[in-house]
């Protein structure tokens, strides 16, 4: 928490560029090379322009992580006092952005990582929604009666809470690639991992989601042949 309240105090001290206003202008006019020589050399006017530019990429980032708003927030808040620490270690060779992104990948894995245990998602944690998807899938119900907007966002929602159990590198890869559609090159340049280790999570993700869902099934097709036994 006290580490938070820095962060939140750290951002509200920047100076505020409103559009229109002539130095807001030309700090916009500036690439991002330009600014982050200038923030390296303590203008934090500078700063402020590139975090004005690139909140919603780290916001859009850190949301891939957390579900709640003061998490993303707070990660975000994270990213950019981080960045604003290293930014004389920018070398400009690639995007400030992908450099951001980067910094809001490794820091969303490391609070996950001294914050959240992995735990198994068990049947009972499953809403009657998740429950009925599970039933009708073990029943192999038609496509054609499933596939209804409902039926996906359901399986959407579940799919969601499974990754959360997983270890964070694993969501997050499992999200590019197969939520979003990225390339392993896209994939190496987000998360500054070379492609060959992104082939490798991405793999060791798939496995252990299907192993996750599978025992979902396991266990609740075990729940009905309890239940049908018991009814005979």
């Amino acid at each position: 928490m006290g580490q938070m309240r820095e962060n939140i105090l750290f951002l509200n001290s920047l100076p505020k560029l409103q559009a229109g206003n002539g130095l807001a202008d030309d700090y916009q006019n500036l690439t991002d090379a330009e600014l982050a020589r200038a923030s390296v050399k303590g203008d934090e006017a500078a700063f402020a322009e590139i975090v004005r530019r690139y909140s919603p990429r780290v916001f859009s980032f850190s949301s891939r992580f957390f579900r709640r708003y003061d998490l993303i927030e707070e990660a975000a808040q994270e990213v950019f006092l981080k960045a604003f620490t290293q930014l004389k270690n920018f070398e400009g060779r690639g995007s400030l952005e992908g450099w951001l992104t980067r910094i809001t990948v490794t820091t969303c894995i490391n609070i996950l990582r001294s914050t959240k245990p992995q735990n198994e998602l068990m049947v009972s944690d499953l809403t009657a929604d998740e429950t009925i998807w599970l039933e009708n899938k073990l029943a192999n119900v038609s496509s054609v009666n499933y596939q209804n907007e409902e039926d996906k966002l359901i399986a959407a929602d579940l799919v969601n809470r499974v990754l959360e159990t997983l270890p964070p590198e694993d969501s997050l890869i499992l999200q590019l690639i197969d939520g979003e559609g990225a390339s392993i090159k896209e994939a190496s340049a987000a998360t500054g991992w070379s492609e060959s280790k992104v082939k490798i999570k991405a793999f060791r993700a798939r496995r252990r989601m299907r192993e996750a869902v599978q025992k979902l099934l396991n266990a609740k097709d075990g729940k009905l042949l309890k239940t049908d036994k018991a009814v005979k």
